[in-house]
């Protein structure tokens, strides 16, 4: 991964994710500046490993080669307001902002033509994380390798060919972990009520989940029905479990939810 100048606009969680898994690859913290105007304790930390913090967010635009634009959505147009009028021409855009267009982005940013649009998800805070990646087909391709390489310091990447995918990228891997934890929060409840303490029902939760993760993970040809079928005997207690998730419709419960995550990006997206 080449190593240019990079300036992070904002150090929230996923900012900070993503600074410390390129430390830990080796970029040089010289490298970096980060700019947040609110967090002490963050930026006295990010002093500490050598990264420069006390950048006003224009200059810090000025210095880089590339911008990793990773405020809240809701202040955005308000932080890009400060160096809209910097010439983008030759510097590279990366956004970790969910809710944000790249045609809004172009508004924000008039000169800019090298913007990657960018969905991690939470896990990427353990460097466990996939990310969506968007950009235009006219975007610089050395710019997408960046960004890629850049987004695999929290983990796996996928490319999406169309921004409309950014938001079926959300309902499927960024809002999801929280399915996941639903699911297991309400394990968890079931348990609790049979008599196991909080702490004994959240370790059975948490160990079965993590090993049916990575018995898929294990056996990548074998389809997840298979995987559910091989677990579940005839008339068993498995069986009979299933059926009642099946009278329930699961299947079409978990499909409705993915597109109200989908259609709720998508009014985001209007509303910013």
């Amino acid at each position: 991964m080449e190593h240019k100048k990079l300036a992070f606009i904002g150090t929230g969680n996923m900012a900070y994710a993503i600074i410390q898994g390129l430390l830990k690859s080796g970029y040089p913290a010289n490298q970096i500046i980060a700019c947040n105007k609110s967090n002490l304790a963050r930026r006295e930390a990010l002093q500490a490993v050598g990264i420069a913090t006390n950048f006003a967010n224009k200059v810090a635009v000025e210095q880089a080669d590339v911008i990793v634009l990773a405020v809240k959505p809701q202040i955005m147009a308000e932080v890009c307001a400060e160096f809209s009028d910097v010439d983008f021409s030759q510097k590279w855009v990366i956004s970790v902002a969910a809710g944000i267009s790249v045609e809004r982005l172009e508004q924000l940013l008039p000169s800019a033509n090298n913007i990657i649009r960018t969905m991690p998800n939470t896990p990427s805070l353990i460097g466990e994380g996939v990310t969506g990646l968007f950009a235009k087909k006219s975007v610089n391709s050395t710019a997408c390798q960046f960004a890629e390489e850049l987004m695999a310091a929290v983990g796996k990447c996928y490319w999406v060919e169309s921004e409309d995918k950014i938001n079926q990228i959300i309902a499927i891997t960024g809002s999801s972990p929280a399915y996941f934890f639903r699911f297991m929060e309400a394990m968890q409840q079931s348990a609790m009520q049979m008599g196991f303490s909080e702490q004994d029902a959240r370790f059975l939760v948490q160990s079965v989940a993590l090993g049916a993760t990575k018995l898929v993970e294990a056996n990548p040809q074998t389809p997840l029905s298979t995987l559910r079928e091989n677990v579940t005997s005839k008339g068993g207690t498995t069986a009979k479990a299933l059926a009642v998730f099946e009278q329930h419709h699961l299947a079409e419960t978990v499909d409705k939810a993915m597109w109200a995550a989908i259609h709720r990006a998508e009014e985001m997206e209007k509303m910013i």
